[in-house]
């Protein structure tokens, strides 16, 4: 784990809000605050991977780096894998950090922390969770949840992924957050897998690397990042943001 390289995803053609990674917070793209994100974890170089020249622009005009890649990817996977080859064909970068498009107010030092369970070599890839606090989200199909088990200090082993309340009992209920760390070795053969059959009913492509028996850990983070999939969601970050800007 000695050399990252920080891939965000970003596309149009979101249906619940079109247009959504331009959408202006406090004066700014969403995908701009993503960026400036990344930048401040400071962990290493930042690529933002689009299909869209508008977004490039964006990302451009503030002095970030932006690739364009194809428009039919089926997922955020596909285009991230694409990315990397235009980047860094020469493997230079022996882990990828895959950031979401749509988080405008993930916490620097999360982004940071995401790579850490990756200095235990049995660890294919890393991502963050939160302990759920609200009732309503332990029932949410709409929220993942991360079912695992202790393997140190503020981290958990990763068992399964799933829409539904799980698991059984007293105790924490985790809500995944959608945001990966991968040894480069581990994307490379995760693109190479069918989909499969639970990530297929669950409609959760991380279920796929678990089937195929890779590891995944993660780090149980404090502050849970705002995603923004719908008008209601983006009221919410602007909001947010604008505090934050303020102070």
């Amino acid at each position: 784990m000695s050399d990252p390289l920080v891939l965000i995803p970003a596309r149009l053609a979101a249906t619940r809000l079109p247009n959504k990674p331009l959408a202006d917070i406090a004066g700014e793209p969403m995908i701009v605050h993503v960026w400036r994100r990344a930048i401040e974890a400071g962990i290493g170089p930042v690529v933002v991977a689009t299909d869209a020249p508008e977004i490039a622009a964006a990302v451009e005009a503030v002095g970030g780096v932006a690739v364009m890649t194809r428009a039919d990817h089926p997922s955020g996977s596909d285009r991230l894998a694409e990315a990397l080859e235009i980047v860094d064909p020469e493997g230079h970068h022996d882990v990828v950090v895959n950031v979401q498009g749509d988080l405008p107010t993930i916490d620097p030092r999360a982004i940071g922390a995401a790579v850490t369970p990756l200095a235990d070599r049995a660890v294919d890839i890393a991502t963050l969770c939160a302990v759920i606090t609200r009732d309503e989200e332990a029932t949410d199909p709409n929220v993942v949840k991360l079912v695992g088990v202790p393997a140190g200090p503020e981290r958990l082993r990763a068992l399964y992924f799933t829409r539904a309340r799980a698991p059984w009992g007293e105790g924490a209920l985790y809500h995944h957050i959608g945001l990966y760390a991968y040894r480069r070795t581990a994307l490379v053969r995760f693109m190479t897998l069918p989909p499969g059959h639970l990530e297929t009913r669950e409609k959760l492509e991380q279920l796929r690397a678990l089937e195929a028996g890779m590891r995944i850990d993660a780090i149980i983070v404090d502050d849970l990042p705002l995603g923004v999939d719908t008008p209601h969601d983006l009221e919410r970050a602007r909001a947010l943001m604008g505090v934050r800007r303020l102070n």
